[in-house]
């Protein structure tokens, strides 16, 4: 296992309700970046309220943070979290193609759904959510109609690892991508992101709550939007939930 990263802390809770509800308790005595490892939780959550299904033996962390730039750039952090876990992935199963990228927050494995990213801002305070089956998935039942399958790391890979070993894996993935953002900007993050995402150039569904947009998928942009080339020419989509 990769050492733990300079000037990150660590908390490993035998349980809690979620652990983004434990981070916003804790974030004012935080001395620095912490993450927060719960080994079960009780009330876990997802994008938009969502419940998250967290059976035993899989992860739960939350990353809490201290950033002083101004929200927008704030947020791109989802595209930082989501590389590192790229990266724990390969790092752990030991080949990187089964896995994609999908926006705005998803990880895939063989076009199933192994981890999502849920990001918090609260400032002073960021919190970084991320969930992963390592060891088993939900229910197909527990996730929304048309949404990817769930899967796990384990049983598609054969790579099995505990919730304390792929934190130390992801902490060092994640502390490697945080000091690219911080130092040269978003352009490598998307970029690297690019070269990992799903479904780049083929026709997707962007459903925004308010309307429904099919296009094919062209890039994302600068800001870190969504851009779809429609049948009413390019559409730039800040949030969304994506469907293939």
């Amino acid at each position: 296992m990769p050492n733990w990263p300079d000037g990150y802390d660590r908390i490993v809770l035998d349980a809690t309700d979620s652990t983004m509800a434990e981070a916003a308790r804790r974030a004012p005595d935080l001395a620095g970046p912490t993450w927060i490892l719960a080994l079960h939780q009780t009330a876990a959550r997802g994008r938009r309220g969502r419940v998250w299904v967290n059976p035993p033996g899989n992860f739960a962390a939350t990353l809490v943070m201290r950033p002083t730039e101004p929200p927008d750039r704030i947020a791109l952090r989802s595209f930082v979290a989501a590389l590192a876990l790229f990266d724990a992935f390969t790092a752990v199963a030991g080949d990187d193609a089964p896995f994609a990228l999908k926006w705005p927050n998803d990880v895939l494995l063989q076009g199933g759904k192994v981890a999502g990213v849920l990001l918090e801002n609260h400032p002073p305070h960021l919190s970084i959510g991320v969930g992963v089956n390592l060891a088993d998935a939900p229910s197909a039942d527990a996730v929304e109609p048309e949404a990817a399958r769930p899967v796990a790391l384990a049983p598609e890979t054969g790579a099995r690892v505990g919730p304390e070993d792929f934190l130390a894996v992801l902490a060092a993935a994640y502390a490697a991508w945080e000091t690219r953002f911080t130092t040269y900007g978003f352009a490598p993050i998307r970029e690297a992101w690019l070269a990992r995402a799903a479904k780049l150039g083929q026709p997707i569904t962007a459903r925004t709550g308010a309307e429904t947009i099919a296009g094919l998928f062209e890039t994302v942009d600068n800001s870190g939007a969504l851009v779809l080339n429609t049948a009413k020419g390019r559409r730039a989509i800040p949030a969304a939930d994506v469907y293939f």
